[in-house]
């Protein structure tokens, strides 16, 4: 079995494990919230980040919202039986640092930022060094960066392949809008699509 992603739409999506383990990151919208999570991640407590009731969660299933990931001022990390979770520092206007985190996810091997909703930040330039494979990032140029920022920001951080998400409010996905993105490690997934990492 290989690791995958389902994308399900607007910043919402599935990481399942080569040994079946699933993760959900900010849950809000989309299909399949059915399959039971062994990892939830919430990004940021607004409403379209933090949907946790719509997971289906295994007994012992670990939530990590901002709260934790930033308990104690700092941003945490987690050792969840070889899955590593990391919170990483996102901002902006809309969305303060105290409040907001991004994660980098290691999950057999593949490592995965996932931004949350900001903004560019000096942080970015760190992420070069760590070879990522994959980065996701917002790109609707209303509560956060618009296409052109996130480009810049693709290429800074420099992971194999960038997804943008977070396209247009109250829409699960819009290919005219991801098709604006024009980062040279751009990667294109639908809303339902589910890609082998």
């Amino acid at each position: 079995m290989s690791t995958k992603l389902l994308f399900q739409g607007h910043s919402s999506y599935r990481i399942t494990s080569k040994d079946g383990r699933v993760i959900f990151v900010d849950p809000y919208v989309g299909e399949g919230y059915d399959v039971p999570a062994d990892i939830v991640l919430s990004t940021h407590g607004h409403y379209d980040h933090n949907q946790i009731d719509k997971v289906t969660q295994k007994p012992g299933c670990v939530v990590i919202t901002h709260v934790e990931a930033l308990a104690g001022g700092k941003h945490n990390s987690f050792d969840l039986d070889g899955i590593t979770v990391e919170a990483v520092y996102a901002n902006n206007v809309n969305h303060p640092s105290s409040e907001c985190v991004g994660y980098l996810i290691t999950v057999d091997g593949i490592k995965i930022y996932g931004s949350g909703d900001t903004n560019k930040t000096e942080f970015m330039e760190t992420l070069a060094a760590k070879n990522l494979d994959y980065a996701l990032i917002p790109c609707d140029g209303v509560y956060n960066m618009d296409m052109e920022e996130a480009a810049e920001c693709a290429q800074i951080i420099g992971a194999k392949h960038t997804i943008p998400i977070h396209m247009l409010m109250g829409e699960l996905f819009d290919r005219d809008r991801a098709e604006l993105f024009k980062a040279p490690n751009r990667l294109i997934v639908a809303a339902g699509e589910e890609i082998e990492l």
